[in-house]
């Protein structure tokens, strides 16, 4: 039998809230109320009764809320088919930004407000260095997804950012693609979105509450190649939609205690936690966003505002990629002016290559030229 986080909540939900529910936000109760009715006579239904066999099949509805694993499991194919407008025929990256340690406590006191803050300075940082001429040069298009749990469910803020391998330079006409294996360097893009943050909380009346020590600290940023836009997009669709928990990885729930399993990221091994009710439930309860808190955003070239410009630099890549392809390789390819079976004068023998000259910027002097013969 199938175990679900709905299950969970319906059998030690009430116990939870009669001990912590001072304590929880809006948003919280919300949650777990929704994800406890989901799929139950409390949200109705239909009622489906076989003509031959008399059989009665009941079909509750969901509750639809976007922290439920069983609502979400499926959310993110609807996603995909409505992000083609995204799609660039160039390879993409996966950017991600990680809050730190020292930052943590403070950002869930005050989620909305540190949770926009970090996406508005991560994003500024990843385009200003993008658009250094020493870097990139050229503006990036970018879709940033809000994370906050660990596999094993322990807060962990980061953001994860889709970016094409390339940007539009500033005369809004000339693409400037970006090395396969290689986008920023994430040393000075740390730094960057660390002073970013900085001064952005700066503003704030929780600045006196930060340490100090967090501001010396090395941060963490990550880029890696995720293949084509349409592989990066599938690669980003699970972040979008999926929850802390899925139902699947909930192995059992006895005696008080909830059984899951995770996979360790150093090790890629699968591995079994076995928490108390009242442990499980609060890790899930990290996770819920804020009502009305929106978790995916769109930057540079994928902003909405740039729906237009974004859909001729498509066409425009598009293209030149198919006279590309119509091209032979580069080692197969003719030079215009190429002789073939070159032969020597005097002899008749097929004459070597021995090297090549590179091209000029502009002829020759023909006078110096001549000097060069008479003293040879």
């Amino acid at each position: 039998m199938v175990i679900t986080l709905g299950d969970v909540f319906r059998r030690y939900g009430p116990a939870y809230r009669a001990r912590w529910g001072s304590q929880l936000s809006s948003a919280q109760l919300a949650a777990m109320h929704a994800i406890e009715a989901c799929r139950t006579e409390a949200l109705g239904g239909q009622v489906y009764r076989c003509p031959h066999c008399d059989q009665v099949r009941y079909a509750y509805h969901s509750c639809r809320n976007r922290h439920c694993p069983t609502c979400q499991h499926d959310a993110a194919q609807d996603w995909l088919a409505r992000q083609q407008d995204l799609l660039l025929p160039v390879p993409s990256f996966l950017v991600t930004f990680t809050l730190p340690a020292a930052l943590r406590a403070i950002a869930f006191q005050h989620q909305a407000q540190v949770y926009d803050l970090f996406f508005r300075a991560s994003a500024a940082a990843l385009q200003q260095l993008a658009q250094d001429p020493r870097f990139l040069g050229g503006q990036l298009g970018m879709v940033g997804v809000l994370q906050t749990w660990t596999r094993d469910l322990r807060y962990h803020p980061h953001i994860h950012y889709l970016v094409p391998g390339g940007g539009l330079s500033a005369d809004g006409r000339t693409w400037i693609t970006a090395r396969a294996d290689f986008l920023v360097h994430v040393k000075p893009l740390a730094i960057l979105f660390r002073a970013k943050l900085q001064a952005a909380l700066r503003q704030t009346e929780l600045w006196r509450s930060i340490p100090a020590e967090v501001w010396r600290q090395a941060w963490v940023v990550d880029c890696r190649p995720v293949g084509s836009g349409w592989t990066a997009l599938k690669y980003l669709a699970p972040y979008v939609f999926r929850v802390a928990l899925s139902n699947n990885r909930i192995l059992g729930m006895a005696d008080g205690e909830v059984t899951f399993r995770y996979q360790d990221g150093e090790t890629r091994q699968t591995r079994i936690s076995t928490l108390s009710a009242e442990a499980f439930i609060e890790r899930f309860l990290q996770h819920i966003l804020p009502k009305g808190f929106v978790k995916v955003r769109s930057y540079g070239l994928f902003r909405v505002g740039a729906r237009q410009q974004l859909t001729r630099l498509r066409a425009q890549l598009i293209l030149q990629q198919r006279k590309v392809e119509l091209l032979p390789p580069d080692d197969e390819r003719p030079e215009p002016d190429q002789h073939q079976d070159l032969r020597c004068p005097n002899c008749g023998q097929a004459l070597r290559l021995e090297r090549v000259l590179p091209r000029q910027r502009a002829p020759p002097d023909v006078q110096s030229v001549a000097s060069r013969e008479q003293r040879r």
